[in-house]
């Protein structure tokens, strides 16, 4: 290879590892210029690194949806870029591990310790993504559907491929009915945080009610009238977050709780994931 060549690799070899230039000269010498090799030749160095990237931010990334026999497993797994969420490299990885979190149950410390096609176990193969990418790359959340006591509806939102997609939701019925599909829609659309009020924690309603009520007292409003106020913006703030209560998108006459009483069925579950979401 000549010098030219040499830098040029090694130019792309820290892009992708994060190495510095002395080591990646090393491998690449030690390599024959082939960027694999190289790679391979740096693992140990690239695990450096990847435990140091560990403090950026990953809030891009997939997520991606497993079913079978009626059961549904959802996983989200985090880039730092939407560059490296677009990465066939990237990709292979999150769809193989969708099939690892669905036979796992969506249990992470199996999924971690879980062997790949390569046989080597999940955590390895994604320190070397890391290594590879040059990037932060976590597996940030996992949940499983079984199919008992109802059925599984889900909607995948901007999907890029099959299952795979920005926004995912899952919605358990207490019968198998249409009415599912397009309630998931719904929650990947309006975003619920409960089922209903009973869901909703009462740290977060305290803390809703904390902010409504600062924001009263600067706004000027006086304190006799603050309490009052209050009440009707909470429970606004209930109804705008709560599934059942949220004004149904096909129709803004009615609620959530109108069209499942229409359908003589019950919501038992659901869940929604948003790439980066609270990040």
């Amino acid at each position: 290879m000549s010098s030219k060549d040499i830098l040029e690799s090694v130019k792309k070899l820290r892009e992708v590892t994060g190495v510095g230039f002395k080591d990646c000269k090393l491998a690449i010498d030690e390599s024959n210029g082939d960027i694999e090799k190289a790679i391979e030749f740096l693992r140990k160095k690239g695990i450096a690194k990847a435990s140091n990237k560990m403090s950026r931010t990953a809030a891009e990334g997939l997520c991606l949806l497993y079913e079978k026999d009626g059961e549904v497993s959802l996983i989200e797994i985090n880039s730092e870029t939407d560059f490296v969420a677009k990465n066939e490299a990237f990709i292979s990885f999150c769809k193989e591990v969708s099939v690892i979190n669905f036979e796992n149950k969506s249990d992470l410390s199996k999924i971690n310790k879980a062997n790949m096609k390569n046989n080597l176990p999940v955590e390895t193969n994604l320190t070397d993504l890391i290594a590879k990418m040059g990037e932060k790359i976590t597996i940030r959340r996992s949940i499983f559907f079984d199919n008992l006591n109802g059925n599984n509806s889900f909607y995948v939102h901007g999907s890029l491929d099959d299952k795979i997609g920005k926004i995912i939701s899952i919605v358990k019925t207490s019968k198998e009915d249409v009415i599912g599909k397009k309630i998931a829609m719904h929650v990947s659309a309006m975003s619920p945080i409960a089922l209903d009020e009973k869901g909703l924690s009462k740290e977060v309603t305290d803390k809703e009610v904390e902010i409504i009520k600062a924001e009263l007292l600067n706004s000027g409003k006086p304190p006799e009238m603050i309490e009052k106020i209050a009440k009707g913006k909470i429970n606004k703030f209930i109804s705008d977050n709560t599934l059942i209560n949220q004004v149904w998108i096909m129709d803004p006459k009615k609620k959530v709780l109108d069209i499942i009483k229409e359908c003589n069925v019950k919501i038992v579950d659901f869940v929604r994931y948003k790439v980066g979401e609270g990040v």
